[in-house]
């Protein structure tokens, strides 16, 4: 039960208790409205109806207390709840507690077939107290006793039911404990299934390929932090268990350093190599670097796209059968049939949100024997979530930047200052520099009062127009080769703007861009927005990242902008980003199929998702296959979870 002044953005539904203070019918004929106030020790809120004016305004009086459940908006500042569900606190529906009632949100469909929330509730009551209703335990003797945890048949009937706060608070926390606790045994079951049945190539050597290039072609100092991970890499690949390891850095960390490294010490132990990329402009960009890189070292690098003719394909897969290509590079040109390796030790994957499972998983196909993977991800993870969505896999962080590099300086800029910012890229397009401009939209939407791609190349166009400037564009719909082309002309300066939608949030590495315009900001996620920002600062020239929005910001929107100004660090960013947005909107989870919990929330809850994790280790140190008869009731669960959900962690 919340109170008025507790109503925040991030609140999707609320139930409150308030008393009416006054009803007012608003307008006339079709466009009457009927506007009943509440208030509470806190504050007060305005409740709307736009049907059933006339009956439901019979139905309020001044004094009367309401239980009150629905989704609050904000109107000129203002909360109010649109069609909330209603029910007197005396009601003798659900009898259970009169300071907490069960509310049950429903549909218009539903509410037409005598389903709202009261008959909801009418139904979920008849289940629970049904004399045959019974829920089969899920959780040892052991943990209940040790938890003092109440039965799982208990914390159904007191979740939506409680006799007092108390017993209901104590209801949850069971609930929250199991749905995490499973989650965590699960993945740690089947990560001891993999490390214990699939077995990996040894990588026992590291010789001529990797110290002729650490010592004679690595043109700068690695960090420390990029040491500490190819040091965690090379002990799994020497391991004779099979490597499936996250490597997650900020955008420009040195992740494509460290898995060339890694590569070698595939090519040191008489193995290929293979990186596939999401997009033929990224991989274009990993095979010149990895080339520029190797040069001199007589290693056949070759790139595989699905632009190659015909004669340059069939030349790369005869190479690769026979063994005399050492490192392939390409996109998902390297999962088609007709691509056989000789002896693959070694998969990159960068981006591996981009792909698909069924797409990561063709790789572990080129081999008899599964080779290493190594999964890259610029978006920086956030603990919680890490030891949630990826709890199965062994992750390694990169959490420094290389020396050099300045700090891009991000402003934030209101549109009527936007004459400000042109004159500022064109000062900066003068000294040879280049721009992003990102847009949200590409087209103008009726629903959404947002800055569009397409008037805003346009404008852009006007405001910097040929030949003094050359302004390109870029968004989804444009077919791959039309985006590749566009990015390509940018890559090789011949456009000095380009404008974009988010296709540019994970792209080339454009050294002379140093200047990133992010068009109605307040929109983007936080995430999204360092992403965006880390498409500048890659060279030595300082870089800007501005910000732009309207006059007025709701306060999740300041907070993102704030956050954004404050610091560079992603892995903070992702922090705050996981607890103003949740975990289901944040980038790769909802393919995960993990995220779907009913309770407990991975925020609020990371005590109890950290103490569940090593409630579930210990038990698997005892027991790793859950054989056990002391933990039947967990196999039988984890079992039933299996039959549902597919194990990520061996595709990934």
């Amino acid at each position: 039960m919340y109170r008025i002044a507790e109503i925040r953005e991030e609140n999707t539904y609320v139930q409150i208790r308030g008393r009416v203070i006054k009803t007012l019918i608003v307008g006339t004929a079709r466009s009457q409205r009927l506007v009943v106030t509440v208030e509470d020790e806190s504050g007060q809120i305005d409740l709307v109806w736009f049907q059933g004016v006339k009956w439901l305004g019979d139905k309020f009086s001044n004094g009367q207390e309401w239980i009150v459940f629905g989704k609050p908006q904000q109107f000129n500042k203002q909360w109010n709840i649109p069609h909330p569900e209603v029910e007197p606190p005396e009601s003798e529906l659900l009898p259970i507690s009169k300071s907490i009632q069960p509310i049950y949100s429903s549909t218009e469909k539903l509410k037409s077939k005598g389903l709202d929330y009261k008959g909801l509730g009418k139904l979920v009551r008849a289940l629970l107290m049904h004399k045959k209703f019974y829920l089969a335990e899920n959780l040892t003797l052991d943990i209940i006793d040790r938890l003092r945890l109440v039965s799982r048949q208990d914390a159904f009937l007191t979740v939506h039911f409680p006799q007092s706060p108390d017993l209901l608070a104590k209801a949850q926390a069971r609930l929250k404990f199991e749905e995490l606790f499973f989650v965590q045994l699960r993945m740690l079951k089947n990560r001891a299934f993999r490390l214990q049945k699939t077995d990996g190539h040894v990588f026992t050597n590291v010789g001529e390929y990797l110290n002729n290039f650490y010592h004679h072609h690595l043109t700068f100092e690695l960090t420390n932090s990029q040491k500490k991970v190819i040091r965690e890499i090379r002990a799994d690949m020497g391991s004779g268990k099979q490597m499936n390891r996250l490597l997650q850095g900020d955008v420009g960390s040195g992740k494509t350093m460290v898995a060339l490294m890694c590569m070698l010490i595939a090519l040191d132990n008489n193995f290929q190599a293979c990186l596939m990329a999401p997009t033929e402009i990224l991989a274009n960009q990993h095979y010149s670097n990895i080339s520029r890189m190797l040069s001199g070292l007589n290693i056949n690098v070759r790139l595989l796209t699905g632009s190659k003719k015909q004669g340059e394909r069939k030349e790369v897969i005869e190479m690769l059968e026979s063994g005399s290509l050492s490192i392939l590079i390409g996109t998902h040109a390297l999962i088609e049939d007709n691509v056989q390796f000789r002896n693959l030790g070694l998969v990159v994957i960068d981006e591996q949100h981009r792909f698909g499972v069924a797409q990561r998983a063709a790789l572990w196909e080129k081999n008899q024997k599964t080779p290493h993977v190594l999964v890259m991800t610029a978006t920086p993870i956030p603990r919680t979530l890490a030891m949630t969505l990826y709890g199965d896999l062994d992750v390694s962080v990169i959490d420094e930047m290389p020396p050099g590099r300045k700090p891009i300086i991000t402003k934030h800029v209101y549109d009527r200052d936007h004459y400000k910012v042109y004159n500022f890229l064109k000062q900066k397009i003068r000294q040879g520099n280049q721009v992003y401009i990102v847009y949200p939209l590409i087209e103008e939407s009726e629903s959404l009062d947002l800055k569009n791609l397409t008037d805003g190349y346009k404008g852009v166009v006007r405001e910097f127009p040929e030949p003094d400037f050359k302004v390109g564009m870029v968004h989804g719909r444009m077919k791959q080769q039309q985006k590749d082309e566009e990015m390509k002309r940018f890559l090789q300066k011949e456009t000095r703007i380009l404008v974009s939608t988010t296709v540019i949030e994970v792209g080339v590495d454009v050294p002379q861009a140093t200047v990133m315009i992010i068009e109605n900001a307040d929109r983007f996620g936080l995430s999204q927005l360092h992403q965006l920002r880390g498409r500048v600062g890659r060279g030595s020239v300082q870089s800007y990242c501005i910000l732009m929005t309207p006059d007025e910001l709701g306060n999740d929107a300041r907070q993102r902008i704030n956050t954004m100004l404050r610091t560079n660090d992603g892995f903070e960013i992702a922090e705050t980003d996981l607890r103003l947005r949740g975990p289901g909107d944040l980038q790769g989870t909802q393919q995960s199929g993990i995220l779907n919990l009913r309770i407990a929330d991975i925020i609020r809850d990371e005590k109890i998702l950290k103490f569940a994790r090593n409630i579930a280790s210990d038990i698997l140190d005892d027991d790793p296959g859950l054989k056990l008869e002391k933990n039947a009731n967990l196999a039988k669960y984890v079992d039933h979870m299996d039959e549902h959900k597919q194990n990520w962690g061996l595709i990934s």
